[in-house]
């Protein structure tokens, strides 16, 4: 946006109660990938209220603007995001036997350490899983055969206007997939969640076992957003390519994307600042000073090898903002 409109932009949304704005927000502060430029205006708030008001502002102003959580899975343009990026940090957890209620702003490893304090099975398996609340329910995050879609009772949610919610089936879960990924202005704000009564202590273990081995992966100061891309399902797969996949290779259905990059020879690939890493062909990660432009170009480069040896299409996991 133009300079002056920038500072009326900025001005205008400092006037809505609770939310806290800033002009020329480095974008790569809140990106694990630590990368990106600046958005002209950023404005955040834990208050619900203040969110959707800001929400309608932007809209009716006609502004470009996105929304963003804990940006664990974003690529943000070099250039930063001409136009408004906000972002809700409500956090709020609560629990009434076996229901959980958590608001979207929340990291997920804050919902999991909570359900297993409070002797609540069925999140467990997500531990060590990057990002908020709501970007969990927005991709159906999982893992070991599991996914946050088989807990969740109804999801509160915003389409810029009014506040709505929707039961489970109406959230039209698949894997890695929701109807707020198809409706990007929807917005998850809260969710509500039916766990199981469990032992705490043996719920402990298991999520510190899973956590463990996710860390020696994907370690937490790593700049990366965990896998880049999404695994494929086998029955999905053209039957001249499937009988190329060993049978171990698959788990549960899916063949994991690191086998068709591996055989693509990813592992080690480097672009600037930007590699591979040697032990995980799905695992791309930031090493220093790298650039959206060289994490791009790596990632155009892996989907291109794949495509070129199995005539599959990779679909990322990541979202990109500014491009």
């Amino acid at each position: 946006m133009p300079v002056e409109s920038t500072r009326r932009t900025a001005e205008a949304l400092s006037a809505i109660p609770g939310l806290e704005v800033a002009e020329g927000m480095p974008l790569a502060c809140h990106t694990r990938f630590g990368i990106g430029g600046p958005a002209d205006v950023f404005g955040e708030t834990a208050g619900i209220e203040s969110f959707v008001s800001a929400l309608r502002f932007v809209r009716s102003a006609g502004l470009d603007f996105v929304v963003i959580g804990g940006g664990t899975n974003l690529i943000v343009s070099d250039e930063g995001y001409r136009g408004v990026v906000l972002r809700f940090r409500g956090g709020l957890l609560e629990a009434r036997e076996t229901h959980v209620y958590a608001e979207a702003g929340a990291e997920l490893q804050q919902l999991v350490d909570f359900t297993i304090a409070h002797g609540l099975k069925g999140l467990e398996t997500l531990s060590g899983i990057p990002g908020s609340v709501g970007a969990a329910i927005y991709g159906n995050a999982g893992a070991y055969g599991h996914s946050i879609s088989e807990r969740v009772r109804r999801v509160r949610f915003t389409d810029g206007d009014q506040l709505l919610e929707f039961e489970n089936s109406q959230c039209e879960f698949r894997y890695r997939e929701s109807v707020f990924k198809r409706h990007k202005s929807w917005i998850v704000l809260s969710v509500d969640l039916e766990l199981d009564a469990a032992d705490a202590v043996e719920l402990r273990a298991t999520a510190d076992e899973i956590l463990k081995i996710r860390n020696e992966k994907f370690p937490p100061t790593m700049k990366c957003a965990g896998s880049i891309f999404k695994n494929l399902l086998a029955a999905n797969l053209p039957p001249a390519v499937r009988e190329r996949v060993p049978q171990s290779v698959i788990r549960e259905g899916k063949i994991p994307a690191a086998h068709f990059l591996e055989q693509a020879g990813a592992k080690g690939l480097s672009k600037g600042d930007i590699h591979v890493a040697t032990y995980h062909a799905n695992l791309v990660y930031n090493a220093g000073n790298g650039t959206a432009r060289d994490l791009c170009a790596l990632i155009a480069e892996l989907k291109r090898r794949v495509f070129e040896l199995f005539g599959l299409e990779l679909e990322e996991e990541v979202q990109y903002v500014g491009f």
